[in-house]
């Protein structure tokens, strides 16, 4: 048969939900995000701004969260009541240019791309998909996402306040395979019949995920650049070996051909959001796994049990593979390719690879100061879609929680509460203190009420409603619980949620916040508003033919746990900020934004550690890129409940409704537009050097939706980073001031 290549995206998994339960919406969620792969239209800069382009990286004169920077822990009374910073920019205008901008007196300088060598024996990146599969495990993969700087002293050793040297770890969440070889995937065949027929391509593939840790520093001029013989740089990656940890390990659900205990598996990947801890581990999130798996229903569920069956649809594992990776034949001796079938085709467990698809899913802890050290997954924190993991409030003598977004429609909030209690003496305890905090302890899920109250509902063997007995699902014991998370929470009655993604803790108070990006209204009608999802409208994008309708531009909501203690099982909520077009009626731009500060579909956030209640937003649109590439914003927030009760009137043809819903106060100057990206990018990650005087974000597949001309390289869609005629590539880049002060204020 005749080989055909792939030039164009998949479906974003982000946008298929599992979730079909009849548990009620998130009281001021939205459940449907649309897809990232929107297109973007060319536009021109925006005077008076720096200009990131595709060549010159230079700035004009003038006048955690998800987890990067440091570990935080809010003051008090003193810091709630102190000072709030203020912002010390002018905001930049809209874009459509193929560039990055970023206000006037500051510069932004490409720092990490896609390809670029991690040790010197590996070439130059040639950037044409001819680059030699066999170096990619020494590359910087591909869709740079979630990050961490963490700062390190001239000895080499961790210093959380390093400001001039560090480690950059980052995630390199999925591929955009119309740029990675000389034209796009080489599939044969139709149907469940497709495969792979070049295995040069997708071992390529397999390196391109995962992590990278890369030392970085700012030279004597200011500039900073990564080092590419630094003995700390490493990549994680689909085929790295890794350690299953916590209540979990050692399942029978676990078992493999690779690991006849359920002990251990191989490899990451998805990795979208991330975490920290506070003896200076990397948390990386396993968001969209399931997609990766062949597993053709048809001929495989028969041969699975009912339980099976409804884990299986649950978290979607079905299909033949996102990228094919095990359709490559022949396979390796340790069948590289095969592991990706989750199909039942052995004599037992430990003959095949019918459970692969549990070993992911998981927050997977990794030492980036010791390079030979085995990551772990951490089990105690529950099999979802992780988009991220944010480190609480941090206090000797009280227990350590994370809050993490599982992102898919409709899904949940979840926390984990260490049941052991801090101890300052475990700072430098490495993976080790991680067996002791992360191993143990109780998961957590959200419900919200309609009042601005709400609940965290355990998922514990024998509580709210997880039994044996259940009729949905009957729980084995604790480690079923936690492979089957999702079961759990629908079971013991959870919120849903629109693609709840990242998780952010306010230093100054301990509120959390969290990105939901945004809905559609097959998946929520007006009838189905609430105070958690009090919009319905109509969003024009361009023409009416592509105009979106129900609340296609997301807020982001936030809550406070009772006593502002983060082990408490109740908290308050409002939503903090609406995303709209400053031109929206008022029953949808309901934070009153301004073209300084409009937005749409929110999804990285993260607050500062040098400048406590400074927080960063950054978006994932397909609902306002007739306007704007994505972008980033800074935002001085206050608190749950500075604002009040507010009703929404919608409207949907001849139907009316009225919405109550609770409303943070508007931002006015407090919310500003600080960098605009290039041509069908996302902006995400975000981390700080230690002073603050250097921050890092990650541009994520520029040019991504478009169909190239491989005969004509002008004809991608974006040329970013390198300009001219080349292919563009994912990568991070570093911002200064260029007074050498503190960012954003």
């Amino acid at each position: 048969m005749n080989a055909k290549h792939i030039s164009a995206p998949v479906i974003d998994p982000d946008d298929i939900g599992y979730n079909n339960t009849t548990n009620p919406a998130l009281d001021s969620m939205i459940p449907a995000r649309l897809s990232r792969r929107g297109m973007l239209r060319m536009g021109v800069g925006t005077a008076g701004s720096a200009l990131l382009g595709s060549v010159a990286l230079a700035g004009c004169g003038g006048g955690g969260d998800g987890g990067g920077g440091s570990v935080s822990t809010p003051g008090g009374t003193d810091t709630i009541n102190s000072p709030l910073p203020t912002l010390g920019f002018n905001a930049v205008a809209k874009s459509l240019a193929d560039v990055v901008v970023v206000p006037a007196g500051y510069t932004a300088s490409v720092l990490y791309r896609l390809g670029d060598p991690l040790a010197a024996d590996v070439p130059a990146f040639r950037n044409d998909g001819t680059d030699a599969a066999n170096t990619y495990d020494r590359r910087a993969g591909d869709h740079h996402d979630g990050m961490t700087f963490f700062g390190m002293n001239a000895a080499g050793t961790r210093d959380d306040k390093g400001a001039n040297r560090g480690l950059l770890v980052m995630n390199h969440e999925a591929i955009t395979p119309t740029y990675l070889h000389p034209r796009g995937q080489t599939i044969v065949g139709t149907g469940n019949a497709q495969t792979r027929t070049v295995a040069e391509e997708v071992l390529r593939e397999f390196y391109l995920h995962g992590v990278s840790v890369v030392e970085v520093a700012q030279g004597a001029t200011g500039a900073w650049a990564y080092d590419r013989s630094s003995r700390f740089n490493r990549r994680v990656h689909t085929l790295t070996p890794m350690i299953l940890s916590g209540p979990a390990a050692g399942n029978a659900a676990l078992v493999t051909q690779y690991s006849t205990d359920g002990r251990r598996t191989r490899g990451t990947v998805n990795n979208c959001a991330n975490g920290t801890t506070p003896w200076g581990t990397y948390l990386t999130c396993e968001e969209n796994w399931a997609g990766y798996f062949r597993r053709i229903a048809a001929t495989d569920d028969p041969k699975r049990t009912a339980k099976e069956r409804t884990a299986f649809a649950r978290y979607g594992v079905a299909g033949t593979g996102r990228e094919l990776w095990a359709t490559v034949t022949p396979d390796t001796a340790d069948r590289i390719y095969g592991r990706w079938v989750a199909e039942v085709s052995g004599a037992s467990a430990a003959a095949d690879f019918r459970n692969a698809a549990n070993t992911y899913g998981w927050v997977v802890e990794i030492d980036p100061f010791t390079p030979d050290s085995i990551p772990r997954k951490r089990t105690a924190l529950g099999r979802l879609g992780h988009e991220g993991a944010c480190l609480g409030p941090v206090v000797a003598g009280q227990p350590l929680v994370w809050y993490m977004g599982d992102d898919s429609r409709n899904e949940y909030l979840y926390k984990f509460v260490s049941t052991r209690n801090w101890d300052a003496a475990d700072t430098n305890g490495g993976l080790a203190a991680g067996d002791k905090y992360m191993d143990d302890g109780r998961l957590y899920v959200a419900r919200f009420n309609a009042d601005g109250s709400g609940t965290w509902l355990e998922l514990k063997l024998g509580v709210n409603g997880i039994t044996g007995t259940n009729a949905t699902y009957a729980f084995a014991d604790a480690a079923d619980v936690l492979i089957n998370a999702r079961l759990a929470a629908d079971v013991a009655g959870a919120t849903k949620m629109d693609r709840p993604e990242w998780t952010a803790v306010n230093p100054r108070n301990g509120d959390m916040y969290l990105t939901l990006t945004n809905t559609n209204a097959a998946s929520r009608p007006i009838t189905a508003t609430d105070a958690a999802n009090p919009r319905f409208y109509n969003d024009p994008k361009g023409t009416a033919a592509t105009a979106q309708t129900g609340n296609p531009n997301g807020h982001v909501i936030r809550l406070a746990d009772t006593g502002r203690n983060p082990a408490a099982t109740s908290f308050r909520w409002d939503v903090y900020l609406f995303g709209a077009r400053s031109t929206a009626s008022s029953n949808v731009n309901l934070s009153n934004l301004t073209a300084d500060n409009d937005f749409s579909s929110p999804d990285g956030m993260w607050f500062s550690q040098a400048v406590p209640g400074l927080l960063w937003l950054e978006t994932d649109d397909g609902a306002y890129t007739d306007v704007t590439n994505c972008m980033l914003l800074a935002a001085v927030p206050g608190q749950v409940g500075d604002g009040g009760a507010r009703t929404v009137v919608n409207t949907s043809g001849t139907t009316t409704r009225e919405q109550q819903t609770l409303v943070g106060a508007a931002p006015g100057t407090t919310l500003r537009r600080f960098l605009v990206g290039p041509k069908e990018c996302e902006i995400t990650g975000i981390a700080e050097s230690g002073d603050g005087r250097a921050i890092f974000i990650n541009v994520q597949h520029p040019g991504e939706d478009t169909r190239p001309d491989y005969a004509n390289p002008a004809s991608f869609g974006s040329h970013w980073p390198d300009g001219g005629a080349s292919r563009p590539r994912s990568a991070t880049v570093v911002i200064t001031k260029n007074d050498g002060g503190r960012i954003g204020v």
